[in-house]
């Protein structure tokens, strides 16, 4: 079930996640906090609108859609944030907008993102350093992430669909271990 269908009014969690469609994609482009690139703070579409000043709009959306990642589409954007990362400074990226909630996997497109964003340039594109919220000593993608394990593989080249598909095991134990719990 999502928001929309109780039929309540929205309410921001954040001043960052203004919208259902953010809710929805937060959890895979808030992975774009922990490089160099906008994950959109500074915009009226935070983690919808991403991207950066050495990201060719146009070539972005196009790449990001030749990968046919289920339930997106990338729309090729040039936004300027009002202030965090890049404030005042045009960036290329893309605007991502959900066509199906069920088949959409955030956690594999946000990676898919990060994927693109180095290959525009990878003399650019970088890992945010420390500190990160809380941590003062870990690099922040590894906190967003949970663990070294997604910032190593992309740093030997492996692909976002290739991180991901060694997740298929775990989760399916993950869905069948939760089963007898699903009340609604």
């Amino acid at each position: 079930m999502y928001w929309d269908d109780t039929g309540l009014p929205w309410v921001m969690p954040s001043p960052n996640i203004p919208t259902l469609d953010s809710a929805i994609v937060f959890p895979g482009t808030v992975h774009i906090e922990g490089t160099n690139a906008s994950e959109g703070r500074g915009t009226t579409r935070p983690f919808e609108l991403l991207g950066a000043p050495w990201i060719r709009a146009e070539a972005f959306a196009a790449r990001l859609n030749a990968r046919r990642l289920p339930g997106v589409f990338f729309r090729p954007s040039v936004f300027e944030p009002t202030f965090q990362k890049h404030a005042r400074v045009a960036c290329g990226g893309c605007q991502i907008h959900v066509l199906d909630r069920l088949a959409f996997k955030p956690v594999l497109t946000g990676m898919a993102l990060i994927d693109e964003m180095r290959a525009a340039d990878p003399a650019a594109f970088a890992w945010k350093p420390p500190p990160y919220e809380y941590e003062h000593d870990k690099i922040p993608i590894d906190v967003i992430a949970g663990a070294p394990t997604f910032r190593r593989a992309m740093d030997e080249g492996q692909r976002a669909e290739q991180i991901a598909g060694r997740w298929d095991a775990a989760v399916a134990d993950f869905r069948a271990l939760q089963q007898p719990y699903l009340l609604y």
